[in-house]
């Protein structure tokens, strides 16, 4: 067996030879006030900052979706509830506490780049999006456009200068501080895409009610919005893409019921419309599903 070997037939590496207290007081004998260990201790205190700073937008990012979800699920109540203009009140009230955690996520971006930040906002800026354009069509019957709920995002805050004892200060000088935070045009169309389900939804409720004229709206609303979407295809981003199949399948399920209004309307009793709507779409998703 060759010197080189140990036993069992495997070369020893190189630094075996080496003791294993003469490696340790290498390492302690590193200078670490050298140029370079400085360096490295800087990149640590900003990689470590950075990551804090992330999972920080990501907590918020979840509150700002939870909050979403909450005011969306109030505003289905719009169809069954007399006192409409009470809801759109409390939906308001939601949605700015919504805008007041963006605001701290505004904050946190004050000289970073947003993008760096994105996927850990963007789940809770698409949120925002579906409930503020849901509100905005239960209002208006269309659609806000981004260049309004960006303005929506613009927040400012006065602060009182310090006072002081000397006869020139002014005590009510004041100190305007802006954030803003922008959505961006994917964020946008992702939240657009998941109001369309929203949408199918409260067509279903308002035909439980006895809306009759709700679904026939939303039809021609949907339509506009599949036809803009059809527009981008497969040229946009991947999310996007893949959003308009589910915005198709809601399309499919509030057509299919004006045509059942439409046609069948005056055989069914209303108390059972929103039963027949719920047992057809069903058999739309299960079909799809099989083709």
């Amino acid at each position: 067996m060759s010197s080189k070997e140990g036993s069992g037939g495997f070369r020893k590496r190189k630094h075996d030879n080496f003791a294993h207290g003469q490696r340790k007081d290498e390492k302690d004998n590193v200078n670490s006030s050298s140029s370079l260990m400085v360096s490295f201790k800087s990149f640590q205190l900003e990689l470590d900052t950075r990551h804090d700073k992330y999972e920080r937008l990501v907590k918020l990012s979840r509150d700002i979706t939870i909050e979403s979800k909450r005011t969306i699920f109030l505003l289905h109540r719009i169809t069954s509830d007399p006192n409409g203009e009470e809801i759109l009140n409390e939906s308001e009230a939601k949605l700015e506490a919504v805008r007041q955690k963006i605001k701290q996520v505004a904050q946190e971006l004050i000289g970073e780049d947003m993008y760096q930040f994105h996927r850990a906002i963007s789940p809770g800026l698409q949120e925002y999006v579906e409930a503020v354009s849901f509100q905005y069509f239960i209002k208006t019957r269309s659609l806000i456009s981004v260049k309004e709920i960006n303005k929506q995002l613009i927040f400012t805050m006065e602060d009182k200068e310090e006072e002081t004892n000397t006869p020139s200060s002014n005590p009510y000088d004041k100190q305007l501080c802006t954030w803003s935070l922008k959505v961006t045009p994917v964020d946008y169309l992702l939240g657009v895409a998941d109001l369309t389900g929203e949408l199918m939804r409260m067509c279903i409720n308002s035909v439980g009610n006895g809306d009759i004229d709700t679904p026939f709206e939303l039809s021609q609303f949907l339509r506009q919005i599949y036809d803009g979407f059809s527009y981008i295809g497969n040229t946009g981003p991947y999310e996007v893409s893949k959003k308009l199949y589910t915005l198709k399948q809601s399309l499919a399920k509030v057509e299919n019921a004006c045509y059942t209004l439409k046609v069948r309307g005056s055989e069914i009793p209303k108390h059972m419309l929103a039963d027949v709507f719920s047992t057809k779409a069903e058999m739309i998703d299960r079909e799809e599903g099989l083709s």
